[in-house]
């Protein structure tokens, strides 16, 4: 029997079919990832074999260990003399030894001198700041009074009231001869428009984008982003945490009604660490070297607070705020409490918090009763029940949307900045948190904490277990497909 072209086409594109799916799923093995993000992909590339090799080019593959992303020289800013490191061999100073708690907390501050170069740093002052308008109101103070230059970056910064009310005194300051250096997230501020980066640069204000996406060159760096919220005035004053550029922070959203945030203020060393992390950016972003040392100027703080500024990312050799994070609750000796917004561990950490409350910890996390990404909302319940079994106590928040991202443990160790407890922020995007080491800081964290419970529904195990059928249902499908998040 002969072959006509139809048939002969139909060989052509099962062979293709076949090719295309061996060959990508050849590629997603050799990437050594997680096994169930591995399956995960692997199952999209099986059911979508064209589309799913698109999708998984663009989103799922491992820049960390391709080294697409450089990393212009973290360590040559940390090495300037105005920094006081402690290395690993100094954790022994008499400020760690005469606490107990803090001297117990040692593994993890050598862990992020490890695998991060995260400096950790004793002269500080901490304030910490809840929720938008205190947060507003101390960084409008700051900039208000900077005299050399102003250098921030944010995922999300909004062409709305608070944005111009910045943008304003931005412009007052670089007219002034204030140098002003901008990098804004060029997905999570995507409705910045010409007219407002316009109005910027022609007041000498150096703006740049990062990661620009331009469709459908370069569709990979969607995946990618600047999650980062950092802003250091003079160099000695810095701000860091989970607050962007945006009235909603102050006024909340309609659909989720008000948002509760954590942002901290520093001053003193730990703003040299914040620095370098800006400066960082800013080199990825421009190509420009910034490294003077008026950038990393001696301050007049005497106060001794230890904080350590650990950044992470697809450039960075590990995933050194998810390791920290597990240390901490893998070594906690009395409780650990979590705020975070979008909930989707990986097994490493699920396992950790697991284990923790099996053993006698005291194990609280708080969710969002109520989430601007639904989809996020309902993977975070699927991991509820496991959790729930094991002791661990879950509340959700019923006074509006929570979008703290805080770990505090023992009272003595606490982490705030812009990393969620979750897959995306643990690898593809760029984040910074300060660690802090401190009794005082961290009490004030876990007050605030203790009382956002009390505005929280707990969730119990029978009644959880109760459920209608067709919220499993969705929580599962939205679980299935977190990896690909």
């Amino acid at each position: 029997m002969g072959w006509d072209a139809y048939d002969i086409l139909t060989l052509f594109f099962s062979i293709s079919y076949l090719i295309t799916i061996l060959f990508t799923t050849f590629v997603i093995i050799l990437e050594d990832n997680n096994p169930i993000k591995t399956i995960s992909w692997i199952i999209v590339v099986i059911l979508l074999p064209v589309l799913g090799m698109i999708l998984y080019l663009n989103f799922g593959r491992n820049f960390r260990k391709e080294k697409l992303f450089s990393r212009k020289g973290l360590t040559d800013y940390q090495s300037i003399k105005t920094f006081e490191p402690y290395q690993i061999e100094n954790l022994d100073h008499d400020l760690i030894r005469r606490n107990p708690k803090l001297y117990d907390k040692k593994h993890i501050m050598k862990l992020l001198l490890n695998n991060s170069k995260a400096l950790l740093t004793q002269r500080n002052k901490i304030q910490i700041l809840n929720n938008g308008e205190l947060t507003f109101q101390s960084i409008l103070e700051a900039i208000r009074s900077a005299r050399d230059h102003i250098h921030l970056e944010y995922y999300i910064y909004e062409d709305d009231g608070i944005g111009n009310e910045i943008a304003d005194i931005l412009i007052e300051k670089a007219r002034g001869g204030v140098e002003v250096r901008f990098i804004y997230d060029d997905v999570g501020s995507w409705g910045l428009g010409k007219k407002f980066i316009s109005r910027l640069k022609e007041a000498g204000i150096e703006i740049y984008p990062f990661m620009p996406v331009r469709l459908p060159m370069f569709t990979h760096r969607i995946n990618y982003r600047n999650h980062r919220k950092v802003l250091v005035v003079d160099g000695t004053t810095g701000y860091v945490g989970g607050i962007n550029v945006a009235d909603k922070y102050i006024h909340g959203e309609e659909e989720i009604g008000f948002w509760r945030d954590t942002h901290v203020k520093l001053e003193g060393d730990s703003v040299h660490s914040l620095q370098a992390v800006f400066l960082t950016d800013w080199y990825f972003v421009s190509q420009q070297s910034v490294n003077a040392p008026r950038y990393f100027p001696q301050h007049p703080v005497t106060e001794e607070h230890l904080v350590q500024i650990t950044a992470s990312g697809p450039d960075s050799d590990w995933a050194s705020i998810m390791q920290a994070y597990f240390l901490a609750i893998g070594t906690a000796d009395h409780h650990i409490y979590i705020s975070t917004p979008y909930f989707i561990p990986n097994e490493s950490i699920l396992t950790a918090l697991k284990t923790a409350a099996l053993s006698g910890i005291n194990v609280r996390i708080l969710l969002p009763g109520r989430s601007d990404l639904s989809l996020h909302l309902w993977s975070s319940m699927s991991f509820v029940s496991g959790l729930l079994r094991a002791g661990v106590e879950i509340y959700t928040y019923q006074k509006g949307f929570n979008h703290g991202k805080i770990l505090m443990v023992d009272g003595v160790f606490g982490s705030v900045g812009t990393a969620n407890m979750d897959l995306r922020s643990f690898d593809k995007n760029f984040e910074v948190n300060a660690l802090i080491y401190d009794e005082q800081a961290v009490s004030g964290l876990e007050k605030s904490f203790l009382e956002d419970l009390k505005h929280s529904k707990k969730l119990e195990p029978e009644e959880f277990r109760k459920r209608p059928f067709r919220l499993k249902i969705r929580e599962s499908i939205a679980r299935a497909v977190s990896p690909l998040f």
